[in-house]
């Protein structure tokens, strides 16, 4: 769907993703989903909160994973 999020786990990243990196790759995927760049006024609340919530799932599902054998960190 989005060929130029970044990916977010290792070994792509030789350290773990910023708070930073997991934000901006939700605010992508969300511009994608919805269809706006930036969203007019009165969408920017619903906007905000479904950058939030991915962030947030993104984080989780970083903090979950295991690499390459490597144990998760969450």
């Amino acid at each position: 769907m989005c060929r130029s999020i970044k990916t977010l786990r290792p070994p792509q990243l030789a350290e773990e993703a910023t708070e930073e990196e997991i934000r901006a790759a939700a605010l992508q995927y969300v511009r994608k989903v919805s269809g706006f760049r930036a969203p007019a006024a009165h969408n920017r609340e619903a906007f905000e909160r479904a950058v939030d919530a991915v962030a947030a799932a993104t984080a989780e599902l970083l903090g979950t994973l295991e690499v390459r054998g490597r144990p998760a960190t969450g």
